[in-house]
């Protein structure tokens, strides 16, 4: 069986916070380097530890978002925003523009799977990624036979009851 979704149109905004929490989930250990050096207050009491601190990790994210908006202005990225049409199998998900142009991604490509209230984030890398609102799916049956195959590659545990799950792909 082949899963064929509606037409859907990723949003640059949706791309940027979806990309920002893909990096703190990945590099939450950044803080606790700007935490360390914070904690030279302690050695040479003076603020500038702490500000140059804050400093420092605010320039980390302000460096992130740059990366992300930057991806939505590039012309050669224009594509990923387009509206697009989804097939999925067993074997691979086609990325459809049109019926003459599309792009298949293999699964093993995907390194995990986020299952949230709304959507299946399929996670390629850093900044990879695939975003399939429920809303995309024809009927339930589809949005279920969706969650079998990820279930079955190993991205989504056995048994989830609905709650919000992450799961690691098999390697």
């Amino acid at each position: 069986m082949i899963v064929k979704t509606k037409k859907y149109q990723l949003e640059t905004g949706t791309y940027i916070k979806l990309g920002l929490t893909n990096i703190l989930k990945e590099q939450w250990w950044v803080v606790l380097i700007a935490i360390a050096i914070g904690c030279g207050y302690f050695w040479i009491a003076s603020w500038w530890w702490i500000s140059m601190a804050i400093l420092a990790y605010a320039l980390y994210w302000l460096f992130w978002v740059i990366q992300f908006a930057g991806v939505t202005q590039m012309e050669q990225n224009k594509v990923i925003f387009e509206k697009m049409s989804y097939e999925i199998d067993s074997r691979q998900i086609l990325m459809k523009l049109n019926v003459q142009q599309g792009m298949p991604i293999k699964w093993d490509l995907i390194k995990k799977v986020d299952l949230t209230k709304e959507a299946y984030i399929l996670t390629m890398s850093k900044a990879q990624f695939i975003y399939l609102p429920f809303k995309i799916f024809n009927t339930e049956n589809e949005r279920k036979f969706m969650e079998a195959i990820l279930r079955r590659k190993g991205y989504l545990p056995e048994q989830s009851s609905g709650k919000i799950a992450t799961a690691e792909g098999k390697k």
